[in-house]
């Protein structure tokens, strides 16, 4: 009988530690600044395709910031009142919500971006192009935009390896590259499959290998 993985670790909260910045190390260090009051802009635009770490860095600037509050695109926008506001999915926003943002940025350059108020925003396109309201759109792009930027294959690698060992799991040289060359590239995808084998390896109490490694995705799949 194969032994149940009954006591697997949760994955951790969000921070600006454990994301992997690669080539956007200026971005998280701009955010660094944000969440502890740092001068600076009152408006960050960041944004990415699906997968590249939006709202990972959303989430990890207002858990670090002292008064700080996190939103989604269904969530209420004109009652928010923190120091730091970060709100999330904006391409996903009603013209109330859209209206409520808008505010929040004036409120938040009015205050003039330190202590005042900092308005961190996330999408899936630099702000001309989304489909908002122009006096939105404009006021996203006031401020300091970012595109957030794959990590190169040594970044992912390293993060795949610090998330291994987080779960008692060591990943060979071989493992990596089989699975950066034939799974999906991006990092929640990876780490979700780190989840996997390391279920996978309890269970069968087998080291984790390449043989492994394919029996596991091939059993996910639902294929013989």
């Amino acid at each position: 009988m194969r032994q149940l993985a009954l006591a697997l670790t949760q994955p951790p909260e969000p921070s600006l530690d454990n994301f992997v910045a690669g080539p956007n190390a200026e971005l998280v260090e701009r955010l660094r600044d944000a969440a502890r009051g740092a001068k600076g802009e009152s408006v960050i635009y960041l944004w990415g395709a699906p997968g590249s770490g939006r709202t990972h860095l959303l989430r990890a600037t207002a858990n670090a910031a002292r008064d700080a509050r996190y939103a989604g695109a269904q969530d209420d926008l004109a009652g928010l009142a923190a120091r730091l506001i970060a709100v999330d999915d904006v391409e996903r926003l009603d013209e109330a919500r859209q209206i409520a943002l808008f505010n929040l940025i004036n409120r938040a350059r009015a205050a003039g971006g330190d202590a005042g108020g900092v308005v961190l925003a996330a999408g899936n396109a630099p702000p001309a192009q989304l489909a908002l309201r122009a006096d939105l759109t404009s006021r996203l792009g006031w401020g300091l935009v970012y595109e957030l930027r794959a990590p190169d294959d040594a970044d992912k690698a390293l993060h795949l390896r610090a998330e291994a060992r987080r779960r008692g799991l060591e990943l060979s040289d071989e493992v990596l590259a089989y699975l950066l060359a034939r799974l999906p590239r991006d990092l929640r995808s990876l780490v979700a499959i780190v989840e996997l084998l390391d279920r996978h390896s309890l269970e069968r109490r087998r080291p984790l290998t390449v043989p492994l490694a394919r029996e596991a995705l091939r059993e996910a799949d639902g294929q013989a």
